[in-house]
């Protein structure tokens, strides 16, 4: 059994694991660095240990004195949460030679599904509906125009070692293939140090969509429903619900027994995601797997009533699975906004500065998992999530509603965040009818609909500060504070006698 566990990583996901080792009787070992030395994870878990300075590649990112740690410390084992070293297939091997438990999949499992291509090779033979293209590195120009030309464009050059839209290339003709999979290649290189590309057919207006498996050393798994993950920037998830608002009974078990068999192919323990993308006659087809817990798990805990890092501590000491697939039913609806230090008004770049005002949405069916309190500075080391703000309600629409007024309650200063996009979102037509694919930033928003809510929103603030009797000298920083805050529907009324 695991009586104390490291938690190599930081911020919320840290927190996040130490909440349930707690809970579970086990002992937490947080890692810092030099920026993350006062931050909530090293405080709440039972023991802390120091990196180094705080780039990622000289802390975070050192697997031999991260598990020299866990060693010291005489922890049983090491949970990686996400980012990082969790999809590692060295440092998850090194873990286990230094005679520790890794909590999460063996090494092996890792490589297959950390390689496109190696994913596509290992699952052709099950059946799994797969986007045509090839499922072998190309880089024969003459090779890619024949491959394109039988799936017809467009066509999309795809790194094999990617990820978040690196090396990644939409080709509409022949006379493009050429100098697109040079550029591929050479980002590929740079972002990967693997230059190996792959060539699949574009799918044109996607969903994305992912279901979460869990499987255990006994030859279990199981599948927990589905995820919809398609509103994104830049390839990065930030808006994902569960249920998927377009997925039939018929096809959620379609996909859930596919993700199984993903799973069994490369021998899969613990907790995974297997990512689908699909198109508009909502025809599913194989991306890839991702082999560690996601960001997005709280939408399916709420829907499940499981707790997800719980089991993978179950699974990783060697415990049977006690649920099985017909013990599971889907309870209401749950939505996640990823709440960023990004500007929306800005092509969401990354913001940095200090919480000037930070305080939580709070009552039924809402729940933040974060790391941050006011008067803490945002790192420009990391990446730049503040929290997971995620609600559950009885049905979709209700849950939509509870997160407008959860974004309402969520005072945030000093950043600017996406909790005003957030807002969008949950009001737009096409998201409230189910009917919008991957390109739904590109297709309905624009910064100029925040700006105009922005500034009508000020000017009533300002009106109602002057109704009360409030000088003008105040009404400007009542109305900035709302502005900060990322409310997009305001609460003040004005009221004559």
């Amino acid at each position: 059994m695991i009586k104390k566990i490291l938690v190599a990583n930081r911020g919320e996901i840290a927190i996040r694991v130490m909440r349930t080792a707690r809970e579970m009787g086990i002992g937490t070992v947080a890692v810092y660095s030099d920026a993350d030395r006062t931050a909530m994870h090293v405080r709440y878990a039972d023991e802390a240990v120091h990196l180094g300075p705080p780039p990622s590649g000289q802390s975070y990112l050192l697997g031999d004195k991260i598990i020299q740690a866990a060693l010291d410390c005489g922890a049983d084992a090491i949970h990686p949460g996400y980012g990082f070293l969790s999809e590692n297939a060295g440092f998850s091997r090194k873990v286990q030679e230094a005679g520790l438990i890794f909590i999460g999949p063996d090494p092996e499992s890792i490589e297959v599904m950390g390689s496109k291509i190696e994913a596509k090779q290992a699952v052709k033979d099950f059946g799994i509906p797969m986007v045509p293209g090839t499922d072998h590195a190309i880089a024969d120009p003459e090779e890619a125009k024949a491959v394109a030309k039988e799936a017809g464009y467009p066509v999309l050059i795809k790194a094999s070692a990617g990820g978040g839209g690196k090396g990644m290339r939409v080709v509409n003709s022949e006379d493009e293939i050429e100098e697109q999979m040079q550029r591929a290649m050479s980002e590929a290189q740079s972002a990967f140090g693997d230059s190996s590309v792959f060539i699949e057919k574009f799918v044109t207006s996607p969903r994305h969509i992912e279901v979460q498996v869990m499987a255990d050393r006994h030859g279990n798994v199981i599948y927990l429903f589905e995820r919809e993950c398609s509103i994104q920037r830049r390839h990065q998830k930030l808006v994902e619900e569960a249920p998927s608002a377009v997925v039939s009974e018929e096809m959620r078990r379609a996909m859930g027994e596919s993700a199984v068999m993903v799973a069994k192919a490369c021998k899969y323990v613990g907790a995974g995601t297997v990512e689908f993308l699909v198109d508009a006659d909502l025809n599913y087809y194989f991306l890839e797997m991702n082999t560690r817990l996601q960001v997005e798990h709280p939408v399916t805990e709420f829907i499940t009533g499981l707790d997800l890092v719980k089991m993978q501590i179950e699974v990783a000491q060697g415990d049977e699975l006690t649920v099985k697939q017909e013990d599971l039913k889907i309870h209401g609806h749950a939505i996640e906004l990823r709440v960023t230090a990004e500007d929306p008004l800005n092509n969401f770049l990354p913001d940095v500065g200090t919480l000037i005002t930070y305080r939580r949405p709070q009552g039924p069916g809402v729940r933040v998992d974060d790391a941050y309190e006011e008067g803490m500075d945002i790192p420009i080391y990391y990446d730049p999530l503040l929290s997971k703000l995620i609600v559950h309600a009885a049905t979709r629409e209700l849950a939509c509603k509870r997160m407008i007024r959860a974004i309402e309650e969520y005072h945030i200063s000093g950043v600017a965040t996406t909790l005003p996009f957030g807002t969008f979102v949950m009001q737009h037509e096409a998201f409230l009818s189910g009917q919008f694919d991957t390109k739904f930033i590109e297709n309905y928003y624009h910064p100029d609909q925040l700006k105009t809510e922005d500034a009508a929103e000020m000017k009533i603030a300002a009106i109602a500060a002057a109704s009360i009797g409030v000088g003008s000298s105040a009404a400007a920083p009542v109305a900035a504070t709302m502005h900060q805050n990322g409310t997009t529907s305001s609460n003040w009324k004005l009221r004559r006698s």
